[in-house]
């Protein structure tokens, strides 16, 4: 049994073909996604391996981030793993733990927390998590089949299917782009969403603009009246799954148009038309927590599913000051009573609902 690391000491070959045939498999976990992250200054990316009489079993891949000045990105650094780790169906007991072990030593110095967002069933292995450490907390998301576009707009809720009428017949359109100033434009609706009301971090323009470059990244974008009201940003593994990443629209602005419904739709439907077998929502929060994006998710025909979260408080003190301090953000009186109405997904937060 060896246990890597560095990016430098995974065999890629056998990367992607772990990535081919594991169950657990998701786009966060390539070394497409690990490559991404080494090009912005403002992510720390790593990678740790295990590999079993010569064959690479698991893989857990992430990045190290923090926002705010130096205090506050002290107070705020974490590590996120998207998707949850990349393991092998043979892979041992030991090789797992070991793998975790060695995530959690390296980053004990580097971050508060580590955070392991899972989207696939992670259950048979929750006993060597916890066994290292990790406590498991419940997280719902959405997965939505898309075997063609009849079968995957007929799955939508009475209600999501006309919106998308009217919002037709009002003149609203949608396409997918990679013009860096409709980035920008879709980047200033989001912006405003996570200032106004997700209170949260969100990257730079930056990432989206080098994203939406990728032969993995997607921006779909609504206009009426040859303007941007809103848009989603979608990741890809291959040609079977798409993950919803960041999705936002000016809804309320235009009569009869929905841009918050029509922007997961341009997805769906995208993912539909291309092949993809299924749509993936990325959370839809806490399941004993009232949360209005759920709602909102749930009308666009996917299945429920519980695969949860694995978390390792690295500083338990530190991670406890974070948590107060982001709810004390996110629970201040609002200055600008005329809010955006825009819906989101799940995204890249230290401390999620």
């Amino acid at each position: 049994m060896k246990v890597y690391d560095t990016f430098s000491e995974i065999d890629c070959t056998q990367w992607q073909e772990l990535v081919v045939q594991s169950p657990t498999a998701s786009f966060f976990q390539t070394p497409e996604c690990y490559e991404f992250f080494t090009t912005f200054s403002f992510l720390t990316p790593f990678v740790f391996g295990v590999s079993e009489n010569d064959k690479l079993v698991g893989v857990l891949s992430g990045y190290i981030t923090s926002d705010g000045n130096i205090i506050k990105q002290y107070l705020s650094r974490r590590a996120i793993v998207g998707g949850g780790v990349l393991l092998d169906t043979g892979i041992s007991e030991k090789a797992l733990k070991q793998l975790l072990n060695a995530a959690t030593k390296t980053l004990k110095r580097k971050a508060i927390y580590l955070e392991i967002r899972n989207y696939t069933n992670y259950s048979k292995y929750k006993n060597s998590f916890e066994a290292v450490g990790f406590t498991y907390t419940p997280h719902l998301n959405f997965h939505v089949p898309t075997p063609n576009v009849e079968t995957a707009l007929k799955n939508l809720s009475t209600t999501r299917r006309r919106e998308i009428k009217l919002s037709i017949k009002a003149g609203a359109v949608w396409s997918e782009t990679k013009d860096p100033d409709d980035v920008r434009a879709y980047y200033a609706i989001l912006r405003d969403l996570y200032r106004n009301k997700v209170k949260t971090p969100l990257f730079p323009v930056e990432f989206f603009e080098t994203l939406v470059q990728q032969s993995f990244g997607k921006l779909f974008v609504i206009k009426a009246d040859n303007t941007i009201i809103g848009g989603s940003v979608c990741v890809v593994l291959s040609v079977n799954i798409m993950y919803e990443w960041f999705v936002c629209g000016l809804d309320g602005r235009i009569k009869n148009v929905f841009p918050s419904t029509i922007a997961t739709w341009a997805a769906i439907e995208y993912s539909a038309a291309n092949a993809f077998s299924c749509f993936d929502m990325m959370g839809a929060g806490k399941p004993d927590d009232g949360y209005g994006v759920r709602d909102f998710k749930s009308k666009f025909g996917g299945e429920l599913v519980e695969n949860g979260r694995f978390l390792y408080q690295i500083n338990p003190v530190l991670f406890k000051i974070g948590k107060i301090a982001i709810s004390i953000m996110r629970f201040q009186p609002k200055k600008n009573k005329k809010q955006i109405p825009v819906k989101a997904a799940d995204s890249v937060v230290p401390f999620e609902k």
